[in-house]
């Protein structure tokens, strides 16, 4: 049987103009969307994941005269509460009660007035401590460094989180006596750990809640937890998501900065100064709260009442190996590295609180 042949290029012909091959429109149209989606998906990974500056890298330099005097008194710190006073929470109440008293006097030394917030559970009274130096232009908007200083049932929480809390009363220390622009506080917060995570009788949820009931303006919250361990060993830094191995670090030396997307400035503000005035290595991200380990600390609280806040951390279970047990105690503490830490954390601080540079 003979088959007609016959030129598509005429029956295109036939055709209205306006209906002309409606596949390939529809195929430019959705690959330009596809374009467009891809463009915005790349800008919104690199705003979360792209920080100003540059992480330290090279041999670190030896300690300055003030860092070592800084790196005694941490030490003295988290051995007084990480081995002196060890296991302290609710199970262990007589030894939490020692350690608000003992941060508590340690601030009245350094010249503060102590605000001791209490809160009931289960016929148990539970501390926040709080100092503030009131801002001389910007009263109005406060800074807030905090960490909390109960340790998880079965554990002498010496990394997580003496180290938190020494870091908070030293940077007090530091601070003292300064005129920063913005309100600065220092809080020491209680019951961060279980059964009290996430709960309402979550100490930082209980500070931050009553903030928000103040109406008070709080501009930026830097949560200090468990910053002291640190390895060079390839390997010992993981993450929670296997893409983020390509884009960080493999060695588990470096301070993290975390935020949830609604605190990007945060993060960026922060670890800018930080990078500007510290040798030592830095990582920082503003990732989505769903993602495992960001939202594991007391700026949580304060992301439950629409303020900003941050996590500076060692990462805590994605390399330190003794988390939430026996044995986290004050030796496996890198106290060198602890106090460079903190020293950046002060440029950081006077840089958020409208503060001239330290000395």
């Amino acid at each position: 049987m003979r088959r007609e042949v016959v030129d598509e290029r005429d029956t295109n012909k036939n055709r209205p103009l306006g209906v002309q091959r409606p596949f390939q429109s529809a195929l430019l149209l959705l690959t330009g969307l596809l374009i467009i989606l891809g463009i915005l998906i790349s800008w919104g990974w690199l705003t979360m994941i792209q920080m100003p500056g540059e992480s330290y890298r090279g041999e670190l330099p030896p300690l300055t005269q003030k860092e070592v005097a800084l790196r005694d008194a941490l030490q003295r710190d988290v051995e007084k509460l990480g081995s002196e006073i060890g296991e302290r929470n609710f199970l262990h109440y007589k030894e939490l009660m020692a350690a608000a008293d003992f941060l508590d006097a340690s601030f009245a030394q350094a010249g503060y007035k102590v605000q001791r917030q209490g809160y009931t559970i289960d016929n148990q009274t539970y501390y926040n401590l709080e100092v503030e130096i009131p801002g001389t232009q910007r009263a109005d908007e406060i800074v807030i460094i905090g960490g909390h200083y109960d340790s998880v049932s079965g554990s002498p929480g010496a990394n997580d989180n003496a180290t938190g809390a020494a870091a908070t009363l030293e940077l007090a220390r530091l601070f003292a006596g300064k005129k920063p622009s913005r309100t600065l506080r220092f809080v020491e917060f209680v019951n961060e750990e279980p059964p009290f995570f996430f709960s309402e009788g979550m100490g930082s949820l209980v500070y931050a809640s009553r903030c928000k009931q103040r109406s008070e303006n709080v501009v930026a919250m830097l949560s200090l937890e468990t910053i002291g361990y640190y390895s060079d060993k390839i390997g010992s830094q993981k993450y929670p998501l296997p893409e983020l191995s390509s884009i960080y670090p493999l060695q588990g030396n470096f301070i993290s900065f975390v935020g949830n997307v609604a605190s990007e400035s945060l993060v960026t503000d922060a670890i800018a100064s930080f990078r500007r005035h510290t040798r030592f290595p830095s990582e920082g991200t503003a990732l989505p709260n769903e993602i495992t380990g960001v939202s594991w600390s007391d700026q949580w609280s304060f992301w439950q009442q629409g303020y900003p806040g941050i996590m500076v951390t060692d990462t805590a279970p994605f390399r330190y190996p003794y988390y939430h047990t026996a044995n986290d105690t004050p030796d496996k503490v890198n106290y060198d590295h602890f106090a460079r830490v903190v020293a950046g954390l002060e440029y950081a601080i006077a840089y958020l609180s409208g503060l001239s540079q330290p000395e």
